[in-house]
């Protein structure tokens, strides 16, 4: 779909720490998140017997304990081809109107999900 050349530097960056968050895990996705104050946070996928979460969920859960109040943008690099609705519910509660930028394992941008 897309090069992540043709994004602007801060959705780039935030692609760019999914992937090696995801990377540096071994996990099945990575996200990483953008608050209004420009901070990020970068999450996997847990996959625990007693706790499973995506990457997205605990990304906006890092924002919300760090005292976040909206997003700006979010971005998911994960061999699906779109996030689980669920996951995108996460973000606009925290985010209304902030991007979504899913991205495959290897960083190529699928898609951009807007409000």
């Amino acid at each position: 779909m897309g090069d992540v050349s043709e994004l602007n530097a801060e959705d780039a960056k935030i692609i760019t720490l999914a992937r090696s968050s995801r990377a540096r895990a071994g996990a099945a996705e990575g996200a990483a998140v953008r608050d209004e104050t420009g901070r990020t946070y970068t999450a996997t996928s847990v996959d625990l017997p007693s706790l499973k979460l995506s990457a997205l969920k605990v990304a906006v859960a890092m924002a919300v304990s760090s005292g976040a109040e909206d997003l700006e943008a979010a971005a998911v690099v994960t061999p699906a081809e779109t996030p689980d609705p669920s996951d995108i519910t996460a973000v606009r509660d925290l985010g209304p109107k902030a991007q979504i930028l899913v991205a495959a394992p290897d960083g190529t941008l699928r898609t951009t999900l807007t409000d």
